[in-house]
């Protein structure tokens, strides 16, 4: 058989036009040191900062350090399984977590996988942890209010969509309660929680699942965990990923809540890495990038414009105290980042006032733009009257006779102090909330006995809710207080006939 060799050389020069190289190219390193959460590599020459890189037995870390010689790597999850010599490769995407409405509801770790056993999460759109804050003029500011159905808070230091608001204090001051009671009182309310747990311990994060559950508030919050058995990489990573999945919404047009529970122990995570990294410590033996590291978390909530889709993300970030001591290192970079601070202290959860919030020490930076205009009306003094009370109280302790006007302050601070009891988990809506205070600032509850004055509070919600419904209807919808003489008059029927004189 007969060879043509100018059929062969065409058909030779065919396939090299078609030929289509398909080459895999990979950049690739070798490990040369693995440990606490913390692996070093050679290399990867090109490797991005906040890059995700991909370890030989499938584990993910993150390039945190870019040296001249090496890249240092966080690992995300289990480094038992990597060893010195094992290849790490690039994988060309900054690191990110799955987001989307499909999260709702469910218990996820900082990757965004599930932890709470109902299954796959089936969302395909993903947000990188580390993006930058919405600019000056992308952002409105903040009108209205966010409802926390706490009156201490909505009465003296009120939020508003888009605000951060820090809440610190010692431990076991109940922090987190403040943060739950928020979350419940969301129901209906057209927003989004997100429930950041950073280094707490998985039994407490189990019970926090169940109280949003048993009052229904799961349907509309996601919870992300990172308990303190997790590698610190881990519980550095939390609220990054948590933002990340409140701006999907945001940016949607949609309003978040979300609770960082709390930032001390994301400090210290990151403290652990960057030793381990070998960067150098700063004041208090904290690196000096801890106010970065804080800050352009926060600065990433904002009320965003209209062009954006106007939705928000509201943040309460925790900062636990030693000693209620908040000039401390940490408290107060996140003073500064934060538009107000709601202070919890010790002496007045352990007498018994609880929330236990310093009304002295709490501020908003946002005030009345947060509040509706009746609750604007009824609270206006109130602040005035606790601090002017406390200031009394340790003056008299001492015991001397005191004028009339004085006594009537007293009593008065006194009931002040007692209205703004709340049980836990027992958020008011706001009507009620005005109600009461209206009552307080009118002179109803002078003659109450101070231990009725919960009773009295309650019996009155009650009554209201029979027989003066309008009331309670009108505050909600104008937003603003009935005429004065029909609530005094409404009020002063309920004390007719009440036996609580």
């Amino acid at each position: 058989m007969a060879i043509n060799a100018q059929e062969i050389s065409a058909l030779i020069k065919k396939q090299i036009e078609n030929f289509q190289p398909n080459f895999d190219v990979t950049e690739t390193g070798v490990v040369t040191y693995v440990g606490d959460g913390i692996a070093r590599a050679r290399g990867l020459d090109n490797a991005m900062a906040g890059e995700l890189l991909e370890f030989q037995n499938g584990a993910y870390g993150m390039a945190q350090n870019l040296e001249s010689n090496d890249v240092g790597i966080i690992i995300l999850g289990d480094f038992s399984e990597i060893t010195e010599g094992d290849t790490v490769k690039r994988t060309g995407k900054i690191m990110e977590v799955p987001v989307g409405p499909e999260l709702i509801g469910r218990v996820v770790n900082p990757l965004g996988q599930p932890v709470d056993g109902l299954g796959d999460i089936n969302t395909n759109a993903t947000r990188p942890v580390e993006t930058p804050a919405p600019g000056v003029m992308q952002r409105k500011s903040v009108s209205e209010p966010l409802q926390t159905g706490l009156k201490a808070i909505d009465a003296l230091v009120p939020i508003g969509r888009g605000q951060r608001e820090l809440v610190i204090g010692d431990r076991q001051t109940g922090k987190t309660s403040v943060a739950i009671d928020a979350i419940l009182n969301q129901k209906d309310q057209d927003m989004i929680c997100i429930y950041v747990a950073i280094g707490q311990k998985e039994s407490t994060v189990r019970n926090q699942v169940e109280t949003l559950r048993k009052y229904g508030a799961l349907d509309y919050t996601i919870v992300v965990t990172a308990s303190a058995s997790q590698p610190s990489p881990l519980v550095y990573i939390a609220p990054y990923a948590g933002v990340a999945m409140a701006e999907e919404f945001m940016y949607n047009g949609k309003h978040v809540l979300i609770v960082y529970d709390d930032l001390s122990k994301q400090a210290v995570a990151y403290r652990e890495l960057s030793l381990l990294l070998r960067r150098p410590p700063g004041r208090e033996a904290y690196p000096g990038d801890v106010f970065y590291l804080h800050s352009r978390l926060l600065e990433r909530s904002a009320k965003v414009s209209d062009e954006l889709g106007g939705g928000s993300i509201t943040a309460l970030p925790f900062i636990e105290t030693q000693a209620g001591d908040i000039s401390a290192y940490i408290a107060t970079n996140v003073i500064s980042i934060t538009d107000g601070q709601i202070f919890l202290q010790e002496n007045l959860f352990n007498s018994g006032i609880r929330p236990a919030i310093d009304a002295g020490s709490s501020v908003s930076r946002v005030g009345g733009s947060a509040q509706i205009k009746a609750m604007k009306k009824v609270a206006g003094t109130l602040r005035l009257d606790l601090a002017s009370y406390r200031e009394l109280e340790a003056f008299t302790q001492f015991g001397s006779d005191l004028d009339e006007a004085t006594q009537a302050k007293l009593n008065r601070g006194r009931r002040t102090v007692e209205v703004l009891k709340q049980p836990v988990h027992q958020p008011l809506p706001v009507e009620k909330q005005v109600l009461i205070l209206y009552a307080l600032t009118h002179g109803f509850l002078d003659s109450v006995p101070v231990n009725d004055i919960l009773t009295f509070e309650q019996a009155m919600y009650e009554y209201f809710e029979v027989h003066h419904a309008d009331i309670f209807e009108t505050i909600r919808t104008t937003k603003d207080l009935p005429e004065e003489a029909v609530l005094d008059a409404a009020i002063q029927d309920f004390k007719d006939q009440s036996s609580f004189e």
